[in-house]
This record gives C-alpha cells, sequence and structure tokens, in this order.
C-alpha cells in the first residue's frame, strides 16, 4: 500500500530543492550584472509569483492587519536577505556563502524559543553550538 506523503513533507523537500536554485542562480547572474541589478530581477520574478497567487485566490485574499503586518516583514526580510546574499557570493564562493547563510534556523529556532514559548530540546542546543562552531570555522 502506497502511503500518502504528509503535505508539510511534500512542501518542505520542494522548497529545499527550490531553494537550492535559489543560492545558485545569484552567483550565475552576478557574472554578468551587478548585485542590485539581480536583485531587481529577483523581485520580479517575485511579482509574476505573487499574480499567480493572487489569480489563484480569485483576487481576493484574506485580510487581517497582523497577518498583512508579518506577511510584509515577511517580505522585507526576505528581499533584505537576498539582496546581502547577492553581495556576499559576488565577493566569496557560492559554496561557503551558502552554508554559512543556511544556518538561519538557529536565529529562528531563538525566537521562536524568546517569542513563541517554543521548547529547546538539548539535541537542538547541541545542534546550535556545532552551528556556531560551523559559522567560525566557514568564516576563517
Amino acid at each position: 500500500m502506497v502511503r500518502r506523503m504528509e503535505e508539510w513533507l511534500m512542501y518542505s523537500i520542494l522548497a529545499l530543492i527550490v531553494f537550492g536554485f535559489w543560492g545558485f542562480f545569484p552567483k550565475l547572474a552576478g557574472n554578468y550584472i551587478s548585485p542590485k541589478s539581480v536583485m531587481l530581477y529577483e523581485v520580479l520574478g517575485a511579482i509574476i509569483i505573487g499574480m499567480g497567487v493572487l489569480f489563484l485566490v480569485n483576487f481576493k485574499p484574506e485580510t487581517h492587519p497582523y497577518g498583512i503586518l508579518f506577511g510584509i516583514l515577511t517580505g522585507i526580510a526576505a528581499t533584505l536577505g537576498s539582496l546581502f546574499y547577492i553581495f556576499a557570493v559576488r565577493y566569496k564562493q557560492v559554496s561557503i556563502v551558502v552554508t554559512m547563510t543556511a544556518l538561519y534556523p538557529v536565529i529562528t529556532i531563538l525566537l521562536a524559543f524568546l517569542f513563541l514559548n517554543e521548547s529547546i530540546t538539548i539535541r537542538q542546543g547541541i545542534g546550535m553550538v556545532f552551528a556556531l562552531i560551523a559559522i567560525v570555522l566557514f568564516s576563517l
């Protein structure tokens, strides 16, 4: 019997694959244009996806003040993170930059602990210590 893959796992795998390409394409684009120009074209790509999603919700997105606020903050954080990433890969190997920036879950885990009262297990704590050691090793 074929068991249906849980939706979160399927979307996680798809995100993993897409983020892999996201980490790779800026290095290629930066070979031809400036990081600021790469960022503008990345935003254009985001607008194309956004228009597709707007169509999927029949041009009637859900609204709630906090949902809108945190959605906009998500876009700002993603765009700034992308811009900083694009500048970083211009000056350093993509394999090093992507590994270092891929440690962002440490920040997310700490924020979830501080603001959402999510617990941090011993295993996660040890993993975070190793992640911090990795940052030091990659930056040397």
